[in-house]
């Protein structure tokens, strides 16, 4: 396995290092992300990163490209950033290379700077809108299957277990780590720019779903903090 990044001298945006660390490679695992959420910022990124990516494993002989996307980007056009991973995943399944889009729901680690994103003063406003998140360990341990698997030149969906309503889960972890800000769940509230309904977050049927359990995660995320 190669490591890649532009610590390691290697930067998809510049193209520096790209055909030597390829070099021999079967799979990618593409999991770059921008460094700034604004909305020509991130488009230009991803559209720029990929075509730098998709170009150095075209001249490697990459024979599967692996790219972590997210459940429901196609469904929330109000977004900047979920307009941006569109445009990332048509430029990947437009391309000669074998692919897949791993599109994966929100993590568990990330409900902190969900609250974050969405107070004011010591009140939370989000909407109940249900989603279904999952572990990051199980994000991992699923893109470690996929890219050893067949390419499907397509979309595989990964999920937590559980579905929960957005306002009711980042309560509950607010409690848990001892946070006074009080959620007031809100149907007109924004998530990251888009407006989200009870279908926007949640994957198919045919999900894989992580093992991690929201309750086994908060009490390993208590311990490690």
């Amino acid at each position: 396995m190669v490591a890649a990044s532009p610590s390691l001298g290697v930067n998809s945006i510049t193209g520096e290092g790209l055909d030597a660390a390829l070099s021999g490679v079967g799979v990618v695992v593409d999991v770059t992300n921008s460094p700034s959420f604004e909305d020509k910022a991130v488009l230009e990124f991803f559209e720029t990163s990929t075509r730098n990516l998709l170009n150095a494993e075209a001249k490697a002989g990459v024979r599967h490209h692996v790219v972590l996307s997210i459940v429901g980007v196609d469904r929330v056009p109000d977004c900047g950033y979920y307009r941006a991973k569109i445009a990332q995943e048509k430029l990947i399944s437009g391309s000669s290379i074998p692919h897949t889009i791993v599109r994966a729901t929100q993590f568990f680690e990330f409900l902190g700077g969900i609250a974050q994103s969405a107070t004011a003063g010591e009140t939370v406003h989000l909407t109940p809108a249900k989603f279904q998140p999952l572990a990051a360990g199980d994000v991992v341990s699923a893109l470690a299957e996929i890219s050893l698997a067949e390419p499907v030149n397509g979309i595989v969906e990964i999920a937590g277990p559980e579905a929960f309503s957005l306002a009711k889960l980042i309560q509950q972890y607010l409690h848990a780590t001892h946070d006074v800000r009080k959620v007031v769940p809100d149907l007109g509230a924004r998530y990251f720019g888009g407006l989200l309904d009870d279908g926007s977050l949640v994957p198919g049927a045919k999900a894989l779903l992580g093992h991690t359990r929201f309750e086994e995660w908060l009490e390993q995320f208590k311990r490690g903090t």
